[in-house]
């Protein structure tokens, strides 16, 4: 979270967007310099009689599965169109020669203006199955409709390696917009998910190591409410990644997503991930996400059961009904342990589903043995309505450290307690709307310091009550992540006194930065 003045900030946003604009048009043109060995094209004044070129194409997807595609080949779908039917590349496996050639993938994109469209009716839009080396850019995949017919995700790679999947639109599937899973060596980039059941975005598989080397980045999951189907689990998430390892998750921004799930239990989260390993979650928006009416979660972010060595960095969160940040551990999932969740902001998250917090901890493995080794620090969470820190009835852990963050919460600032003690609190700031400080039933920060030994070192107390007065503290102004380069808020009024608690010269930025346990 950088704290430059708006004048820096957009300066460096102009050239930021002039390279972003000047490299895409770098990439449109090698794209084009591509030398296919096969080029099809299909429009709908077609036929499929015709030798499928430019100037007398093929007319349905039905012939394109026909031909049962081969590397080196191109499809293009007229932009403005709309081609009805399910796309079907399969069992396409390189020749240890060909691969590392650029002319040796296949690629399926529009031509002419604007993007064509694949209307997958009740089933998929595209389908990918044990095939490597698929572009796919530039295209609209739409389905019946969640409540409406359709049963499939839009977008399905599957067992499939080595896939760039990029400016994709993709709305009204029952599952997900795209499902990634089995699958290695997968690219996403500028993905619209919409208005599907299930997720915006899964990637999954049958264990940790099925999905690899995941890379989602600048994508969008707005309105997938819930899949009106699934009655035994949640969904209506926006992104989520499970059974994976190595996923990138960076630019993302997540809304309003899982208020349609058609049961009362365990919920959707915006961006999250569970039985994973090494996902990296990073500069992503995630807000105004939901629930069912009675049900658990609707929260921001989420590193969920099984997930080990993941973290969570640069994010912001506000105006969710569950949790901005969730630690949780199921029973059944493998170990939780080895995760970092810094540098971020919750703002008034929490405030609908039993959370009641910014952050939640929950462990209902009932073994702090298999929840433990997490270090949260250089976070705001800052919360009007509710409580900063939520503890549920089952909440073991061990080895869990939360220095360097400031907590606002409404009234009392933790619901809830740390069942075994075992959470170790170090220089934060606390700080009670209502009245200063507020924590189970102690309204001294001093006097909780010394009586739950939190917030001390070698019998000093290293940890403070100071009200930071932020300034500008709302991020409610933005709707995408990528506004957020222009955000300048929380800055702190107090600085001058917060810093001579942190230490030496550090400014803000260094304070969120700086990784540091006392």
């Amino acid at each position: 979270m950088n704290f430059r003045s708006y004048p820096t900030l957009l300066i460096v946003s102009f050239f930021t967007i002039f390279f972003i604009f000047s490299n895409c048009d770098a990439q449109t043109r090698r794209r084009r310099a591509v030398r296919f060995s096969h080029k099809y094209y299909v429009s709908n004044q077609g036929n499929d009689d015709n030798p499928g070129t430019l100037t007398a194409p093929f007319k349905t997807i039905r012939k394109i599965n026909s031909l049962r595609l081969k590397p080196g080949t191109a499809v293009y779908f007229k932009g403005g169109e709309t081609f009805k039917g399910s796309l079907v590349v399969a069992s396409i496996v390189l020749d240890s020669r060909d691969v590392g050639k650029v002319d040796s993938s296949i690629w399926v994109s529009s031509y002419s203006d604007g993007q064509a469209t694949i209307n997958g009716d009740s089933s998929h839009a595209i389908s990918l199955y044990r095939t490597t080396n698929v572009s796919i850019s530039d295209l609209k995949l739409v389905g019946l409709g969640r409540k409406n017919g359709n049963h499939e995700s839009g977008l399905a790679i599957l067992n499939s390696e080595n896939i760039k999947v990029r400016d994709i639109d993709i709305s009204g599937f029952q599952k997900s917009g795209l499902l990634i899973d089995s699958a290695s060596d997968i690219d996403c980039d500028y993905i619209f998910v919409h208005d599907n059941g299930s997720a915006g975005i899964t990637v999954e598989g049958d264990s940790k190591k099925a999905s690899r080397n995941i890379h989602i980045e600048n994508c969008r999951a707005e309105n997938n409410p819930g899949d009106p189907t699934k009655l035994d689990n949640h969904s209506g998430n926006g992104i989520v990644v499970g059974h994976c390892t190595n996923v990138t998750i960076r630019a993302c921004t997540a809304t309003n997503n899982g208020w349609d799930m058609p049961r009362i239990g365990n919920g959707p989260v915006g961006i999250w991930c569970y039985e994973a390993d090494s996902v990296f979650i990073e500069h992503c928006l995630s807000y105004n996400n939901k629930t069912s009416k009675g049900g658990a979660d609707g929260g921001g972010f989420d590193l969920d059961g099984g997930t080990t060595n993941s973290i969570i960095e640069d994010c912001y969160s506000y105006g969710n009904q569950g949790s901005g940040y969730c630690m949780f551990q199921y029973w059944g999932a493998s170990p939780w342990h080895d995760n970092i969740i810094r540098n971020n902001i919750t703002e008034n998250d929490g405030t609908v589903s039993d959370s009641q917090a910014g952050l939640y901890i929950w462990n209902s493995s009932d073994d702090h043995k298999q929840f433990y080794n997490c270090k949260v620090y250089g976070n705001i969470v800052y919360n009007e309505k509710v409580a900063a820190i939520s503890f549920s009835d089952k909440s073991e852990n061990s080895g869990f450290n939360f220095y360097r963050n400031i907590f606002v919460g409404k009234d009392s600032l933790i619901k809830g307690r740390d069942i075994l003690g075992k959470c170790k609190f170090s220089g934060n700031d606390w700080w009670s709307v209502d009245g200063r400080f507020n924590t189970w039933g102690v309204k001294s920060f001093e006097a909780w310091a010394v009586k739950f030994n939190k917030e001390r070192k070698n019998g000093k107390i290293i940890g403070f009550n100071i009200d930071p007065k932020f300034k500008n503290p709302d991020l409610t102004r933005f709707a995408d992540v990528r506004y957020l380069n222009f955000f300048s808020g929380y800055q702190f009024s107090k600085w001058s006194e917060l810093k001579k608690h942190f230490g030496g010269n550090l400014e803000p930025a260094d304070y969120l930065a700086r990784e540091e346990i006392y």
